[in-house]
């Protein structure tokens, strides 16, 4: 239990699955693009990637996820959130984006100094879930 929390569901997050048209591209794109290491996968249904203590990533191929989760709808353009991924420096912002790109990834527009004093851009892997790489110089 959060020392801060009163009761009732914990605030937590341990998975966050992105439904994905196809699951070969995903997977080529995350973990032989961007080498991420795989920490279960269930052919041609799931593959998870742990993103930190407690945390996974699951890329669910859609008809399966279709099964549990009943009709996916999904609107043209970008996804309505994004995903967030930060770094220690601007140098870096740019390296990852660049890294992204070199796997497949499209870069909308270039990354910017933010009014909040940061430095950030975004890709969308092959399904359009877009990632900001961010540096918070306040972190």
């Amino acid at each position: 239990m959060y020392p801060d929390h009163a009761g009732g569901m914990e605030p937590r997050l341990t998975l966050l699955s992105l439904v994905v048209r196809d699951l070969a591209a995903s997977r080529r794109f995350y973990i032989e693009g961007l080498g991420w290491q795989v920490e279960f996968e269930a052919p041609e249904e799931v593959v998870m990637v742990r993103l930190a203590p407690g945390v996974l990533l699951s890329l669910w191929q859609e008809d399966k996820a279709v099964g549990e989760l009943g009709p996916i709808g999904r609107a043209p353009g970008a996804m309505p959130f994004s995903l967030a991924h930060n770094v220690g420096s601007e140098a870096e912002v740019d390296a990852v984006l660049d890294e992204a790109k070199a796997a497949g990834a499209s870069i909308p527009a270039p990354p910017v100094k933010r009014d909040w004093g940061g430095y950030s851009g975004y890709f969308a892997d092959p399904d359009g879930f877009r990632w900001e790489v961010a540096h918070n110089p306040g972190l």
